[in-house]
């Protein structure tokens, strides 16, 4: 693979400095920059700040839809060996987090996975990944789309046809979707953080109130590989944001802060990851349901459901959004790129189409798959595994060649990243086989049915 040299050669931090990179400033408006000149413009994408005052504007955004999803996925596993591979698979992520923050900076014309593809593949690397970045955000907006059906379905007792409510999730989707900027989208993220942070606080209690005294928490079984691999799907899960970072780097007003952001969405979202797991095995045994808001009990769940309605349709329109900048910005990028700085109607049209399509074919998937912990173990599997740990390794050793084994810690830092790559295959791998089975043997498995999908 051969990346060419920097265009814009970028100041190296003590976080980034494996790479040896040129120190130089990074360019507050480099002329190959995504969005184009924006200085006139009547929309602006730019404008997002690490920090404003005492809010914490960049990282709440990837917060919001990752611990979200942590709540609703089972969590993996109630023995001290989940806990440890949360841990590390937590740690091998905020790493390869790092490197694709590096990257950017070494190539701010980088603003989706399919740019990153170019770089290293030329045209068919650009498609490819490019293809490969927009079915994985729109499998994880058709698991939203598919959660708000059982959410809707716990909270009403089944009230209408599942696939009426997978139509209502859609279209309010939709709505939610309209604004053009990440700034604007930050606000809806805060609520939907807060809203996830309560729900999941409730189901907390709840499950402790209401554990019988007969869990039998403490006995050690051995589960079959399929089970076991599984779990580790979904453990990779809780780390899937890095497919947005490229686009939120994008529109950050200094790109350099992205390490504390990185750092505050790790911590964050390791924790409420790690508690949520623990406490909801402690009290309510090793028989989870999934969602996991659905331990909570006939009644206390419909509680912790209609606290979560916020984060149902933000956190999946966080996601939605990352998606339709992507396609919005190749398509307007470079000379027509003054479209996206206008209120235009094809300006605005275009989004509105985009945003309609892609969640159309979001619920078209959810319809389809409506299987949720097994649909998530497949996403993790087929695209988490290589945006989260596989692609970020490549990165490292693409901006590293012919340095590889320069000194001692190159050396060391080689194999983490060979290894990282080792593991991303085997996730892969393995578990498309593991969820391919499992969605196959799933007694749930009925697509475009009207029947209660919350049972």
């Amino acid at each position: 693979m051969s990346v060419p040299e920097a265009p814009h050669p970028v100041q190296d931090v003590e976080v980034y400095n494996d790479t040896d990179m040129e120190k130089k400033p990074y360019p507050e408006d480099p002329v190959d920059d995504p969005f184009g000149n924006e200085e006139s413009g009547e929309v602006k994408y730019r404008i997002m700040p690490w920090c404003d005052g005492r809010r914490k504007h960049l990282a709440w955004y990837p917060i919001s839809s990752i611990c979200s999803s942590n709540t609703w996925n089972r969590p993996g596993s109630p023995y001290i060996s989940a806990f440890l591979l949360i841990l590390g698979l937590s740690g091998i992520s905020w790493y390869t987090g790092l490197v694709m923050g590096q990257f950017k900076q070494r190539y701010p014309q980088v603003h989706s996975m399919g740019d990153a593809g170019e770089l290293l593949m030329g045209p068919i690397g650009r498609e490819v990944f490019y293809v490969g970045q927009l079915l994985f955000i729109i499998f994880l907006m058709a698991s939203h789309i598919l959660t708000f059906s059982v959410l809707f379905n716990t909270i009403t007792n089944h009230g209408t046809c599942t696939i009426v409510f997978g139509v209502i999730g859609l279209i309010v989707s939709c709505i939610a979707a309209l604004p053009r900027t990440a700034e604007k989208v930050f606000y809806m993220s805060t609520i939907s953080a807060i809203s996830i942070l309560v729900a999941t606080i409730v189901t907390m209690i709840s499950i402790g109130v209401q554990a019988p005294d007969n869990v039998q928490n403490d006995i050690i079984t051995a589960p079959t590989f399929q089970e076991g691999f599984l779990a580790v799907t979904n453990i990779v899960f809780a780390f899937i944001a890095h497919v947005s970072f490229f686009g939120i780097m994008s529109e950050m007003q200094d790109p350099k802060d992205f390490p504390k952001a990185l750092a505050m969405l790790q911590i964050v979202d390791t924790t409420m990851y790690i508690v949520t797991a623990m406490v909801i095995y402690c009290y309510a045994g090793p028989d989870v349901s999934s969602p996991a808001l659905s331990s909570a009990g006939p009644v206390m769940k419909k509680v912790a459901y209609g606290l979560a309605i916020p984060t149902v349709i933000v956190a999946g329109v966080v996601f939605g959004h990352v998606a339709c900048k992507y396609i919005y910005v190749r398509i307007f990028r470079g000379e027509r790129s003054h479209h996206m700085h206008q209120k235009s109607l094809l300006a605005t049209g275009t989004w509105v189409a985009i945003g309609l399509t892609t969640w159309t074919v979001a619920w078209v998937i959810a319809e389809s798959i409506p299987v949720f912990n097994e649909l998530l173990s497949l996403i993790s599997s087929l695209f988490g595994s290589w945006f989260s740990y596989g692609m970020p390794a490549i990165f490292w050793l693409s901006m590293n060649k012919g340095k590889w084994f320069s000194s001692p810690r190159k050396i060391a830092l080689t194999i983490l990243n060979l290894v990282i790559l080792g593991i991303a295959i085997a996730i892969c791998g393995l578990g498309l086989y593991v969820s391919g089975v499992a969605i196959n043997e799933s007694s749930s498995n009925a697509s475009w049915t009207c029947a209660n999908n919350a049972t």
